[in-house]
């Protein structure tokens, strides 16, 4: 066994997992796993830079993590950081990479979109085997910022990412708006086709026997869709989404108060003003792909840096 700490700081949250891992047996075994939203795309899509309170925020999370993991007795050579799509973007990040080297000491990598995919790509399917999730898999990771695409079966064939996320459709389309007016849900609609468009020069989205679905805004939906009490990891894991019931709760969140999708038992307090955003790029995702289901994984690009960090 190996044991691994890996951190992937995106553009609304900064998540940590912490675990042992068996490259032969290819299992891996969770010690520690959070998230903490930390909205580091605040305004980065308006002004180009971090704002000092995401980078605050950002930091607080770092010193909080940094304990854990020395609690578990992982040290810097088996640490891995990766910043996604809030920290290409920005004028500042190097202020930001000051920030989490001086705190965990370890060198933030700020990886491409097309790492980004392939990382999304090994943590989801590394444990789809079997004729109940057939090859080939076409991954989607929605985050806040961007969004990546990745096909293949046993290796990648194909990556893309492209600037659609909940946190930047909600920026830069629905504003402060308490409900979208159907002209602001038309502007992102067609944001998210034209994103789709560029991804599917390089991306086949279309053909894949199986679609799976990454991150908090597909995790939320699904569990919506099954009515949770709360936030359950395992009955979210590996469940199934259909076309329909994505479209119902899409609809229900975008027509919803912020005080009724707060209301959601298991909606995490810092996606109530994105969720909206966030089921209209799903929806609009499994339009453009003609699949009538898709697959939740709770295993995604964090489990693909832990792999990575472990090799």
């Amino acid at each position: 066994m190996t044991r691994v700490a890996a951190i992937d700081c995106g553009t609304n949250s900064i998540r940590l997992l912490v675990a042992d891992l068996d490259p032969e047996t290819g299992e891996i075994t969770d010690l520690d796993r959070r998230m903490i939203i930390n909205r580091l795309g605040q305004g980065v899509d308006r002004t180009g830079r971090l704002h000092p309170d995401a980078l605050a925020r950002t930091f607080a999370a770092c010193r909080e993590y940094r304990e854990i993991i020395t609690g578990f007795g992982v040290g810097p050579e088996r640490t891995r950081f990766v910043a996604t799509s809030a920290s290409r973007d920005a004028e500042n990040s190097d202020e930001y990479v000051k920030g989490v080297r001086d705190i965990l000491g370890v060198e933030p990598e700020v990886v491409s979109g097309e790492e980004e995919a392939h990382l999304s790509f090994v943590g989801a399917t590394k444990e789809l085997t079997g004729g109940q999730f057939p090859a080939p898999y076409l991954v989607f990771d929605l985050g806040g910022g961007s969004t990546e695409f990745v096909l293949g079966g046993e290796d990648v064939q194909a990556a893309r990412s492209v600037d659609i996320g909940c946190v930047r459709l909600t920026e830069r389309h629905f504003g402060g708006a308490e409900l979208p007016s159907e002209e602001q849900i038309a502007e992102a609609r067609a944001h998210v086709r034209a994103e789709l468009d560029k991804a599917e020069e390089v991306v086949p989205l279309t053909g894949a026997a199986t679609l799976v679905g990454l991150a908090g805004t597909v995790t939320t939906v699904s569990a919506i869709a099954q009515d949770l009490p709360g936030y359950e990891s395992a009955r979210i894991h590996h469940s199934r989404l259909s076309r329909e019931r994505v479209a119902e709760i899409a609809r229900d969140l975008l027509s919803a108060t912020h005080a009724e999708r707060a209301a959601i038992p298991s909606m995490h307090p810092g996606r109530v003003d994105v969720i909206a955003a966030g089921a209209l790029e799903l929806l609009e995702i499994m339009d453009r792909t003609g699949a009538a289901e898709l697959v939740v994984s709770e295993h995604d690009i964090l489990d693909g840096i832990a792999w990575s960090t472990a090799s």
